[in-house]
Order: structure tokens, then sequence, then C-alpha cells
């Protein structure tokens, strides 16, 4: 039901305008934010859904002239150069100041939530064929996938080819320099220690990029009979740990060069809207590949102790039987995680005459991910 308006006034010397709802709430709307989200034709092109008033034409110390309520469903303003512009309450509503209704706002465009695990995990699982074809699977898959950071996808075929599918379902996979898919498995002069037999530590993939991709898949194809085992953890729990137990370690991983390794924390660095971060303080990605470390280091030589030793103790903590879950992939499982929060390793396996492990690989964006969640929350809440 639309909400109706019962009051409508000018604050703060015509700076502000104040809105009493049916319900008894109110709530405030500076009025440079209503002058620079006027929904006409002059100022906002609806076919594109883009602002056309240009801000240097924006005065941010604007005043209303007139405010009025047309009906119990729309205000009217009108500005000191005549200009008119008109507000659904349904919009208003929508976009209140309030903390409320802004964590509400979070919530359904965010999901913010986040379930910390250690080695106590219950893994996430939902058959491969439901959420390709339900989209209140698909929804589960994804928003289970936002907040715990792993699923595990049952059931689909043990062949090249699934990930694709897959792709298509969410919208479209990364490119990478190695293509949209990859195939793990034992390769002679591998261009890359997954493609060893040989144990692999916890990490992140492609940490040094400005952007790594958001979300991993892994489909197991081939399962070698002894060893090559998968572990996982919640880097965003035992950072959360390093952080009670050594805060300068913690500092001075959260602020080192992302090329080499470190924790990406939210300190409200200038973006305006942005978008994920919303938590101040909390940290928002790992980056951490143990492998692709770079021999350059860009920091004063005095300074590399102290990270090493900090390093050193995150990664013991990354390694603690309390924070670290194991399991085995089996054909037909696909592996679905957080690339930007759950590091990922692998146990050594033995090699033979033919390939006795192999899994296809592939990336999204979180961009891509959380714009088709958005659209199926629409589709199963029945949402505008």
């Amino acid at each position: 039901m639309s909400p109706g308006i019962q009051k409508v006034e000018p604050l703060d010397m015509g700076h502000v305008v104040r809105v009493e709802w049916e319900d008894g709430s109110e709530s405030h709307y500076p009025c440079v934010w209503l002058r620079d989200n006027c929904q006409c034709p002059h100022c906002f092109l609806r076919s594109a859904r883009a602002r056309r008033l240009l801000f240097e034409d924006l005065d941010v110390n604007i005043v209303v002239k007139e405010v009025a309520l047309a009906d119990r469903k729309k205000i009217s303003i009108t500005w000191p150069d005549e200009h008119a512009s008109e507000y659904e309450a349904e919009w208003l509503k929508k976009r209140c100041f309030s903390e409320g209704a802004r964590a509400e706002m979070q919530e359904d465009l965010f999901l913010p939530e986040r379930q910390y695990w250690g080695s106590d995990l219950q893994l996430p699982k939902i058959p491969f064929e439901e959420i390709m074809y339900d989209d209140e699977s698909a929804y589960k898959w994804l928003c289970t996938l936002k907040k715990v950071g792993i699923v595990l996808l049952t059931g689909a075929a043990a062949r090249q080819g699934e990930l694709v599918k897959l792709g298509h379902r969410i919208g479209f996979l990364r490119l990478t320099f190695y293509g949209p898919t990859w195939q793990v498995q034992d390769k002679a002069d591998a261009n890359n220690v997954a493609y060893t037999t040989g144990k692999l530590c916890f990490h992140t993939d492609y940490p040094v990029l400005q952007h790594p991709p958001g979300v991993q898949f892994l489909h197991c194809i081939k399962q070698t009979a002894v060893g090559g085992e998968s572990e996982v953890v919640d880097g965003f729990h035992v950072s959360n740990k390093l952080k009670e137990q050594n805060p300068q370690a913690y500092q001075i991983l959260s602020s080192t060069a992302v090329d080499y390794t470190d924790i990406g924390v939210d300190y409200c660095d200038f973006a305006v809207q942005c978008k994920q971060r919303i938590i101040e303080g909390q940290a928002v990605r790992i980056n951490y590949n143990n492998a692709t470390r770079d021999t350059v280091f860009d920091i004063p030589a005095e300074k590399v102790r102290p990270f090493y030793a900090a390093l050193k103790e995150f990664n013991d903590l990354l390694n603690s039987a309390e924070h670290k879950f194991a399991y085995k992939l089996k054909p037909g499982d696909i592996v679905t995680f957080d690339n930007w929060r759950v590091l990922h390793g692998r146990q050594s396996y033995q090699s033979g005459s033919e390939v006795t492990r192999h899994l296809e690989g592939a990336y999204a964006d979180w961009d891509v991910v959380m714009s088709r969640l958005r659209l199926l929350r629409k589709r199963v809440l029945n949402r505008d």
C-alpha cells in the first residue's frame, strides 16, 4: 500500500522540507538534494534513468520558494527561479534519510549481513539443476553466497561446459588471461602452481589486479582417489581475529601496497554514494597469494621485518585448526565462493600416467552477481 502524506512544510529557513506521513512518522529532505533529484523531463532523462541537470547549475544553498501538498500522494515545490518540481509520496518514502530507512535500503540493495565461520562451517548445498531452473533456489544460492561466502552446488554433469551455463544463469563470466574458463589439472611446464600436484596454501586469486574477480567457481570433473582435498577459510573472520589480538599487525597489513598483500578496509575513503562499503572499519577484501607475491616491495627497509611478522601471524591464524574447513569435491560438484573473502587451498595428490584430478574454473564479478540477485529478489518477493 502506497504511503500517504498528512502535511508538508519548509524548515530551517527553507533549506529543508518536512513531510509528515499519515502513520504519524515524519521525514526531513534537504532542499539541495530535492533540487538535485528533480524528476521533470528537463532535469531527468527517464528513458535512461539518468540525471540531466548539470552539477555546475546546482545551487548548493538553494531554498524552496513554495511547497505544497498537491494531494496525499504527491508534493510540489516551486524554486526561486520559478522551476517547478513534483515528488511522488512512494518515491520520497523509499529515499527517507532516517537511520532506519537507510538501514532498510542498504539491506535491500546490498545485503551487508555476514555470517562468520570457522572449522564448524555447515557447508551450504543446493542442487545445480534447481538453481538453473528455479528462481527461488537461485535467489537462495546468491543470498547465501553473499552472506556466508561459499555454497556447494551438487549434481552437475561431470564434463566441461557446465560453468558456461552457470555464467549465463547469472549474466556472464569474467574474462581473464586464462579465458572465460580454465582447466585445473597437472600439466608439464605449468604456468600456474595450481596446475601441479603440490599443496596449495590459502590464497585468493588475482590479488594483483586493481579489481580482482569477486566470485570463483570450481567444477569437479574428475577427482583423485588419494589426496586433493580442498580447504577454505573465512578471511573476514580471521582478519577480525587478527584485529582483536594484534591491532598493530592488522594495521600493517591493511595499509600495505595491494600488489604485495593486504587487507582492504573500509575507512570511508572518497567515494560518492559508494556501494558495498557500508560498515566503517570492516574488511571488504582480502588480497593474499603467497605464490605470486612480488619480489619488488615498495616500503622502507625498516618496515620489512614488521610486515613479515604481521603476515606470519595472519597466515598462522588462517592455518589454525579452529579456522579452516576441509572437504573433498566429488565429480559433478561446483563450489562457488567469494574470492574477496574466502581463501582457498588444496592438499597435494599423486600424479599418474593419466590425468587423475580435473577441475574447471571460472570467475564472475560481484557487480554481475548482485545485479542478478536484485532481479531475482524482485521476482521472488514480488517487489517493484
